[in-house]
């Protein structure tokens, strides 16, 4: 594929207790404990996320993406010609995967990397496995999602997959990894606290669901939520159902900073 989706990263004001989290019931390598201001990367073999410590004014949760393609200037020529009020900017040389960063007409935010960037290092450089639990796939929730599914057909050469009848979500894959481009309407929400467009979820594959929920009771029993975050109530209710209109989930939970994922079987 021209364009393999290998980076997501998440912005938490708890970089060690997520690592934690993804190491123990995603069995995701993790490049050790954060010094403080420091990021934690963990790895599922394929995809690389990155946990970024929030700095002030920053919003937390799943907050970008990112490609490694073939050809950076060919991914910049498509962009000119057919998106030319979309911006590219060079990122800082101490990101482990970040070279450039861009955006969609939706101004959501994707890195872009390239074999033999100098700043690719940490979990980034080594070799693709195959590992029992795995990233399958992520949410973006759009107010056009047609028009945001089309540019990233267009720039970086996703497969559209085929999808239920009347499914109003786009599949975009690259093989390995599908990016689920999911509509935004402000009446999904009703009865729930209401969520800008962005970033919706993280999906898994796991080997067995029923091993996977005892490490997630196993985790949630040494880690147990604070008080004021019960585990049912009317709202949350409102939000699950609209997570479970991606066709790919059979189980749904979250991280301990409250990022949405769900999970299904190999």
């Amino acid at each position: 594929m021209f364009a393999k989706m290998k980076h997501m990263a998440i912005v938490s004001s708890n970089v060690n207790h997520e690592g934690d989290f993804y190491r123990d019931i995603f069995y995701m390598k993790r490049s050790g404990v954060a010094r403080t201001g420091g990021a934690v990367v963990v790895r599922d073999g394929y995809v690389g996320l990155n946990l970024n410590p929030r700095a002030p004014g920053r919003q937390a949760g799943f907050d970008h993406f990112g490609f490694e393609v073939q050809d950076v200037e060919l991914v910049f020529s498509r962009l000119k010609e057919k998106y030319p009020k979309v911006q590219v900017l060079k990122r800082p040389g101490n990101r482990p995967f970040a070279g450039i960063s861009t955006h969609d007409p939706a101004g959501n935010v994707f890195d872009l990397s390239q074999q033999g960037m100098e700043n690719r290092t940490n979990l980034y450089v080594e070799e693709d496995e195959q590992r029992t639990r795995r990233i399958s796939h992520f949410g973006l929730r759009v107010v056009q999602p047609d028009e945001i599914g089309e540019f990233y057909r267009t720039v970086l050469d996703l497969t559209e997959l085929e999808k239920p009848m009347g499914d109003p979500n786009h599949y975009l894959s690259d093989g390995k990894v599908t990016l689920a481009v999911m509509p935004w309407k402000i009446s999904d929400f009703a009865g729930s606290g209401i969520e800008r467009p962005a970033l919706d979820h993280i999906g898994f594959k796991v080997e067995s669901l029923t091993a996977f929920k005892a490490d997630l009771e196993k985790f949630k029993a040494a880690n147990p939520a604070p008080e004021d975050r019960p585990e049912k109530n009317p709202e949350r209710e409102v939000r699950q159902k609209l997570l479970a209109t991606c066709c790919f989930g059979q189980y749904h939970t979250s991280d301990p900073d409250g990022v949405l994922i769900d999970a299904s079987e190999n």
